[in-house]
This record gives structure tokens, C-alpha cells and sequence, in this order.
């Protein structure tokens, strides 16, 4: 039989396909034992009895059905079928046995199913029609014949003895199954509040993050107007020194690249995703970001190969996707100032980068450290969040960044991005 609902269960759907499997196990249970008794040739009212199993085979074949449609299910179709399971049992139990019936515990099922799935109202009901049936059988009953059997080794073993030991079998591995189940639950349901949680604290840093860059955009705007205003006139005033309008040409390069920044971040503000006109070309991104960076640190010797599927795939040009590349190289080029390397291939699914540095690598506290925000390697060089927002990025596109020693030396940076999540869909 085919694995039940593939697609991910509401709750009363998860406890519907815990019921239908439990039903499952109690009808194979009762079918072998009828065919055991039969073979045994003990008295019993088969026809009633088989209705009683076949009603159960057919409510169960309904739960199947149901499980599968597109229908929105409810607790009062749950709460329906529990009642139909217990109509079902007394039945079955009033013509073999009634209260003496070795399996008369199967009353329990119901019971556990509500007490885990429905309200109380709901739950209490279930218990109080099993409580009632119960003592229904105790004065009305087809009694049911305690033969006994002869064993292999010639013991006599009484029938009732027998179901009893049957019974407690089976009781016993549906409780360990479900009870087991049921802990898994609460387990997963545990470490899904847990992440909640974290995400949450996340969410706070990086809203903490924000506020003060939006508040260190206002505030560096004034000196590097400043700044920039004193280069121009300083370049004027000493035209004829090469090596000062060398220094000066240098300086008015960084505070430009300052004040880019700044408008980025001013500008991205509430605004997680700024696309051009029908997108930009992944290839065309990857290279406009590698030359951008390598204005920036030009004494670096960057050894990039890129290659994919042609024609590459139109994404959405989003700055900060710039940013988190910007910042990886950035890392690499602290550590290793010579040469670093990086590896862009991509497929219409995904898109991978590595790039190595021949630094010094990671030791075991700084890997396990290594992307949580204010943690730096770098002496009076880095603030500690550069990682930390690349990987928040990164998550923002279902992307992963993992950072590892290179079996030559230094460490490779792998990123691991959900090319599908950044692709521009043509109209």
C-alpha cells in the first residue's frame, strides 16, 4: 500500500493516519485470531462477527479515501470514526464472549486516539461510550467457550489464557509503537520551538544590526562630504606634487567607495531585492562584483574561473547578494594578502562559489565560532559581523556558507545558492 499523503499533514490529519494505521493493526490482529478459532473449530457466530470485522475494513478503506482527498478534514470527522470504531468492537464483542473476550482492552485504542487528538468534551465522551459498552457486555453477551488446546509439548492450554496472551502481545507493541511515535513528535515539535526561537534572536540582532547602520549612514555622511571637499582643495593647492596627488587621488578613490556604501544602505533600506529591467545575467553579476572588489584591494591576485550553463540565467541584481560575495573575498584577502582564489560554477538549479586563501587556517575554536555575530580573528581590524551577514543573507535565498581548512593549507570558503530563488521570470 502506498505511503499515506505525501504532501505535509494538518494535525488532525496526522492523528487520522495514526488511527488508520492502528485500525490496520487491530483488523489483521482479529481477522488471524477468527481464523485461528475457526480452525480450531470453536463455536462461534461467524456471520456477525465477520460483519463486525468487514465494518471496520470498510471504515478504514473510507479513512484511506479521505486521507487522500482534497477535502479540508475536521475533529468531528475524527470524533465520527472513533464512535463507528466503538460500534464496531461491541458488536464484535457481544457475540464472542462480551466482557470475558480476551481482547475486550481493544476499547482502549479509541480512548488513546481522543485523549491525544480531540478536546476534552470530545475525549470524555469517547471514554464514557467505552465505560458504558464495557458494562453493557458484563449482562449481555453470547458467551464464548473456554476449550482448551493441546500444545506440541502436551500441555492443555485454556482458550481465554491463550487470547489473554495474545493480547498483551499485540498491546504491547502498539502501545511501544505509538507511544514511540508520539515521543518523536513532541521531540520534533521540541527542536521546531527551539529554532523558532533562535530564528527569533536572529531576527532581533539583525534588526539591531540595521538600526545602527541606518544610524551610521546619518552620521558619516557629514565628514565625508567634508572629507571629500578637502581633498579637491588640497589636489588644487599642491598640483605640483606627484607623490601628494598620488596619496590625495588614493584617498578621494576610498571615500567615493564610502559614500557608495552608504547610499546602498540607505537606498536598501525595507527594500530586501532591487532588480534592473528584466534582470542581469548571473554571469554578468559574478563579473561586475569580482571587478568591483578588485578595485578595492588591487595589490590582491585574484585567480577566478567561472564557468555554467549558457545562456546564463537572469537573476534579480540584489546588492546585498554583491555585498556577501564582497565580504567572503574580503576575508580571504585579510588572511591571505597575496593571492586568493575563486572557483563560480553554475547549473539552472544551483550555484556554487569557493574560494580558497593560503592563509594560516582555522583552528577548532575559531571554526566552531566562525559566523556568530561580534566574533573576529582580525586585530583592531574587523567589527565581527562581515560572516555573520553574509550567512543572513545567504539564508534569505536558501543558501549555505561553510568554511573549512583546504587539505594544502589556508581555508576554502564553499557557498552553496538555490539558483531557482534569484532567476527573474520572463514575462
Amino acid at each position: 500500500m502506498q505511503a499515506i499523503h505525501s504532501e505535509p499533514l494538518s494535525a488532525v490529519a496526522k492523528n487520522l493516519r495514526r488511527l488508520f494505521w492502528l485500525r490496520t493493526v487491530m483488523i489483521g490482529f482479529l481477522t488471524l485470531t477468527l481464523l485461528l478459532l475457526v480452525h480450531l473449530n470453536i463455536p462461534l457466530k461467524i456471520v456477525p462477527i465477520a460483519v463486525a470485522v468487514g465494518s471496520l475494513i470498510v471504515l478504514n478503506t473510507f479513512t484511506w479515501f479521505r486521507l487522500h482527498s482534497a477535502r479540508q478534514l475536521d475533529e468531528f470527522e475524527l470524533l465520527l470514526q472513533l464512535l463507528g470504531d466503538i460500534a464496531a468492537l461491541t458488536v464484535l464483542f457481544y457475540f464472542s464472549g462480551g466482557y470475558s473476550n480476551p481482547f475486550v482492552w481493544m476499547y482502549l485504542l479509541p480512548v488513546a486516539i481522543a485523549a491525544v487528538a480531540l478536546r476534552t468534551l470530545s475525549v470524555w465522551l469517547i471514554a464514557a461510550l467505552a465505560i458504558a459498552c464495557y458494562s453493557a457486555l458484563v449482562f449481555w453477551h453470547v458467551p464464548l467457550s473456554h476449550l482448551h488446546v493441546h500444545t506440541v509439548v502436551g500441555m492443555h492450554l485454556d482458550i481465554h489464557l491463550v487470547g489473554m496472551w495474545l493480547g498483551f502481545i499485540v498491546s504491547a507493541g502498539i502501545i511501544a509503537f505509538f507511544v514511540t511515535r508520539i515521543g518523536q513528535s513532541l521531540r520534533d515539535y521540541e527542536r521546531m520551538m527551539a529554532l523558532a526561537r533562535e530564528n527569533a534572536l536572529e531576527s532581533e540582532r539583525i534588526l539591531a544590526l540595521g538600526t545602527l547602520a541606518t544610524a551610521a549612514a546619518h552620521e558619516l555622511g557629514t565628514p565625508l562630504a567634508t572629507m571629500a571637499v578637502l581633498t579637491r582643495e588640497l589636489s588644487s593647492e599642491y598640483a605640483g606634487n606627484p607623490q601628494l596627488q598620488e596619496d590625495l587621488a588614493l584617498l578621494r578613490k576610498e571615500v567615493d567607495r564610502c559614500k557608495n556604501i552608504l547610499t546602498t544602505l540607505t537606498s536598501s533600506a525595507g527594500q530586501a531585492r532591487v532588480e534592473e529591467a528584466g534582470g542581469i545575467a548571473l554571469e554578468d553579476f559574478i563579473g561586475q562584483t569580482l571587478a568591483r572588489w578588485r578595485d578595492t584591494r588591487p595589490a590582491v591576485e585574484l585567480d577566478a574561473r567561472i564557468e555554467g550553463t549558457q545562456p546564463s540565467p537572469q537573476i534579480a541584481a540584489d546588492r546585498t547578494l554583491g555585498m556577501a560575495l564582497i565580504n567572503l573575498l574580503d576575508n580571504a584577502a585579510d588572511a591571505s594578502p597575496g593571492k586568493v582564489d575563486i572557483d563560480v560554477r553554475w547549473n539552472r538549479q544551483q550555484l556554487d562559489i569557493t574560494i580558497r586563501d593560503y592563509g594560516p587556517g582555522l583552528s577548532e575554536a575559531v571554526a566552531a565560532s566562525a559566523g556568530t555575530p561580534f566574533f573576529t580573528t582580525k586585530e583592531d581590524k574587523g567589527m565581527g559581523i562581515g560572516l555573520y551577514l553574509t550567512r543572513m543573507i545567504l539564508s534569505r535565498f536558501d543558501g549555505t556558507v561553510t568554511l573549512e581548512n583546504h587539505p594544502q593549507g589556508g581555508t576554502l570558503t564553499e557557498v552553496r545558492l538555490p539558483v531557482t530563488d534569484l532567476i527573474v521570470e520572463r514575462s
